[in-house]
Parts: structure tokens; C-alpha cells; sequence
């Protein structure tokens, strides 16, 4: 719990920042990503160590989640596709100024790592982003199953939500999930915490 507090200290000291338009801020986010190109970040970027050390530390923590959950399993056996996801959550979280591990612990508690999950109200892929966010930022024909459209764009919604909250996390997740008025959301997120 001590861990989880201290990554929440350090996802705050990185998230305050306040944005003017945060419709604007998302256009910028996606605007550079096309989904009909490749489906995770490229191969051939440079890696530093902070990003290899994560990929790796959080691919153990994964590991260990497998072992417990046959589903989860499933849909990350294969090596080289679980670590191709984790490189791109940690870019396109990075990309948005948020913690890699907070975002990995929304797709957790999103989605349970289904690429292809679609909820209730109509919410798709990893970070369950909702296809109106598409439309209002002008790429009604994205794909939200392509994993770095989803991952960009639920990166840029939960960053304009931080920058609306002042840093404030907790609201900031409430805001992502539409109940800013109960801590039932965030305390999910929390418990999902990854690392």
C-alpha cells in the first residue's frame, strides 16, 4: 500500500499542469496518429532504460496476474505481443505526461487487457473509450480497437481530466469513468495498481 501511495505521490507531482482547452489538448494528442498503420509503436525507436526497466517489471507483475487468471492468461501468452503492448502503454502514456502504471491499471480495471471489449454503453478496446470522444476530435472513422488510437486517446481523455482536476487523481478517474461523485471508481483503479 505504501508503494501504491508513493506512485500516486509521483503521478501527481508529474500531472499538474493546466490545460486551456482540453478538447484542443486531445486534437493535438491523436492528431498524429493514423489507425491504419501499425498497431503498436515502432520497433525500431530508441528504448532507454527507464522504459525497459518498467516493460520489464510490470511484464513480471503480468506474469503473476496470468498464473491466477486463465482468461488473462489467454489473451497474454504470447511474449513478444504482451511486451509489444506494455512498450506501447509506456510510450503513449509518456506521450500524455502520465504515469505508465497508472494507465496499465485502467486498462486493467477497464478491460481486463481485452483488446476487443466493448461495454455496456457502447465503450471500446483496452481503455474503453467511448466512440463519441472520436467524433469530437474529429476521427469519426478511428479505430478504437487499434491498439495506439485507443491507448492515445484514453491517454488524452484521463490527461485532460487531470489538468481539469488540478492533479487531483481520484477525481480525475471518477471523471474518466462518469461518477465523479463516488470513490467506488478510483479505489478500483487503485486496486488494480499494477506495480
Amino acid at each position: 500500500m505504501k508503494m501504491l501511495y508513493g506512485a500516486i505521490a509521483l503521478v501527481l507531482a508529474h500531472s499538474v499542469q493546466a490545460a486551456p482547452n482540453s478538447e484542443a489538448v486531445i486534437r493535438l494528442q491523436v492528431a498524429s496518429i493514423d489507425s491504419t498503420k501499425a498497431d503498436t509503436v515502432q520497433h525500431d525507436r530508441t528504448i532507454n532504460d527507464d522504459e525497459q526497466h518498467w516493460v520489464d517489471q510490470t511484464e513480471q507483475a503480468l506474469i503473476k496476474e496470468m498464473a491466477k487468471n486463465k482468461p488473462l492468461a489467454q489473451r497474454m501468452s504470447n511474449e513478444r505481443l504482451r511486451r509489444e503492448l506494455l512498450h506501447t502503454i509506456y510510450y503513449e502514456a509518456k506521450r500524455a505526461g502520465l504515469e505508465p502504471s497508472l494507465v496499465i491499471s485502467v486498462i486493467r480495471g477497464e478491460s481486463n487487457f481485452r483488446k476487443y471489449a466493448i461495454s455496456s454503453t457502447g465503450a471500446r478496446g483496452f481503455m474503453q473509450v467511448m466512440p463519441f470522444w472520436a467524433d469530437i476530435v474529429g476521427t469519426e472513422s478511428a479505430d478504437l480497437f487499434n491498439v495506439r488510437t485507443n491507448l492515445r486517446l484514453g491517454c488524452a481523455i484521463l490527461r485532460s481530466y487531470l489538468d481539469k482536476e488540478n492533479g487531483n487523481i481520484t477525481r480525475a478517474l471518477a471523471r474518466y469513468n462518469g461518477s465523479r461523485s463516488s470513490d467506488a471508481y478510483p479505489n478500483y483503479i487503485y486496486a488494480a495498481w499494477v506495480n
